[in-house]
């Protein structure tokens, strides 16, 4: 099974959801580091519809400059946030990971074995 984790090195629960990935018996994983190599925003778009949640509830606040963008306002559209988090990639919540069983936004990161 192929796994792809959007990844931060920094961050401890997404190093915690790797170990578990690299763990588990028959996984390859693919690591993009997203601050790096940021998803196009169709394809964050796809990865939010494939795991069940808006561009909202994948929006990083803490440690971001979200509420000074004015990105947590009830009355933001998700494509303005989609728009921010191309252009800001520190706005990605993370680790979101995909298999072919789905996409989760493993926060925390057992969510992870819902899809493995």
């Amino acid at each position: 099974m192929k796994a792809t984790i959007f990844h931060n090195p920094n961050c401890g629960t997404s190093r915690n959801t790797l170990a578990i990935l690299r763990e588990t018996p028959g996984v390859e994983v693919e690591v993009v580091e997203y601050l790096k190599t940021p998803p196009a925003r169709e394809r964050l778009a796809a990865l939010y519809r494939q795991a069940g949640i808006t561009p909202r509830q994948g929006l990083r606040v803490r440690g971001t400059p979200a509420e000074e963008l004015g990105l947590t306002g009830p009355s933001v559209s998700d494509d303005a946030i989609l728009d921010a988090m191309v252009r800001q990639p520190i706005l990605i919540e993370r680790p979101l990971v995909e298999t072919p069983k789905g996409v989760r936004l493993c926060r925390p990161k057992e969510r992870v074995h819902d899809i493995l």
